[in-house]
């Protein structure tokens, strides 16, 4: 096998490729030029989308040429989901998210040297395509019986499904057919799920230009109970900063399961094969450390976020349990941290700020008053990590981080936080 996809199949990259020796000799043959697409379908990408990301990373590091192809037309159609048509967004939308997206995908390329990277967007050709030329050039090309056959096609075809949705797959196929033809690109990849347009693009290069270029896709990622990873409570976890800040983001991967960190280790560090497999070892003998998840979180905001902004989460995580100093964070990772703790809003009264015990029931970490002053009285009770002795004490302007928030504790792990309103 090709070295190159010995590695990427240790690390989980690979999950099902065009013939795996044809494949392997074309990698061995010389530099290849691949492309992955991104369509528009949100304001940012998500970790899901990462793992594309670093796979095109990991080609070019061996020496191939990628292509990150932002979808600023199919994105404006939609890949046919299982249940349900997609709802369209606004043509101008569509655009400002692909510039996003554009800027978003660049990070994780180099754009020097003989395999410098290249971001196309599919707008740029689809848009000069009439209904006529499109149905001559490409529809007929396509089998509407082996379209029919589609996996998500037969399963929406009771519920019913648009011809627009029906024919995405046309657009990315003409995606590699003009790839191939502008940059000689040879190789789609893509995750599990866009097999079937791969395959599809794969057969209309080789129908209009008698060729035969090659796909290989990645496993959807899942959590140990095999429900899509990349979710929380809250939401989808964005590499954007905005959508998801940074300390939230390094406690999403500080939270990896014990089951599943190793897999994500391989496939989101650039950690050796020995380095992994000591953690590992350390993760079977002693899972309480939580070292795995530990090295897999600081790299993997390392490489999103920078390493600055990582070490601010990481101070961030160690001042919320009292190990660490509050006022010494950044004011946008203060924002974050209390937000992500879901800040309750409170307001002054007759110009005095709250009961101490009234914040804390406030901020949830208590369920009631009462209980508030009982943990006050106990001693368990923490206003910004200092602990509260006097139920009757007010909150006060010094007890307000930044001017507006304060963080809550309640014995060594239930914290929450409050925010005055205005």
């Amino acid at each position: 096998m090709n070295a190159l996809l010995d590695e990427l199949t240790w690390r989980g990259f690979v999950a099902q490729s065009t013939d795996a020796d044809a494949l392997a000799a074309h990698l061995d043959s010389g530099p290849v030029t691949s492309y992955v697409g991104f369509d528009p379908t949100a304001a940012s990408l998500h970790i899901g989308h990462l793992m594309q990301l670093l796979l095109a990373r990991r080609l070019q590091e061996a020496g191939h040429r990628p292509i990150l192809l932002v979808g600023g037309a199919t994105g404006m159609i939609g890949d046919p989901k299982m249940t349900g048509e997609r709802v369209m967004n606004r043509v101008e939308v569509v655009h400002e998210w692909a510039d996003r997206l554009r800027d978003q995908v660049g990070r994780f390329v180099s754009f020097d040297g003989s395999n410098a990277a290249i971001v196309e967007n599919n707008f740029t050709w689809t848009s000069q395509l009439s209904a006529l030329d499109f149905l001559r050039d490409v529809g007929k090309h396509f089998s509407v019986n082996r379209m029919l056959a589609r996996d998500v096609v037969a399963r929406r075809l009771t519920e019913g499904i648009s011809f627009t949705e029906f024919s995405y797959v046309l657009l990315q196929s003409l995606d590699y057919l003009e790839l191939y033809r502008r940059y000689g690109t040879t190789l789609q990849t893509g995750a599990q799920d866009q097999w079937g347009n791969i395959t599809a693009g794969i057969d209309f290069v080789r129908r209009t230009e008698g060729i035969g270029v090659h796909g290989l896709v990645t496993p959807l990622l899942t959590k140990s109970d095999g429900s899509k990873f990349g979710k929380t409570e809250s939401g989808t976890v964005w590499i954007d900063a905005e959508l998801t800040s940074p300390f939230a983001f390094h406690q999403f991967w500080l939270n990896a399961e014990d089951a599943k960190v190793i897999e994500y280790l391989k496939i989101f560090s650039s950690r050796t094969r020995d380095e992994i497999a000591e953690l590992e070892i350390e993760t079977e003998q002693a899972p309480h450390k939580r070292a795995a998840q530990r090295v897999l979180a600081d790299d993997i905001t390392d490489l999103v976020h920078g390493r600055p902004e990582r070490e601010a989460a990481e101070l961030a995580g160690r001042a919320i349990f009292g190990r660490g100093d509050l006022a010494a964070l950044p004011a946008s990772t203060l924002s974050a941290v209390m937000s992500e703790l879901g800040a309750a809003e409170i307001t002054r009264t007759d110009g005095r700020l709250p009961l101490v015990a009234d914040v804390l029931a406030a901020s949830g970490v208590v369920p009631s008053k009462s209980a508030a002053r009982r943990a006050i009285a106990e001693g368990g009770a923490y206003l910004n990590n200092q602990k509260v002795t006097d139920v009757e004490a007010h909150l006060g302007d010094d007890d307000l981080l930044a001017g507006r928030w304060a963080l809550l504790r309640r014995g060594k792990r239930t914290v929450g936080s409050v925010k005055l309103a205005g």
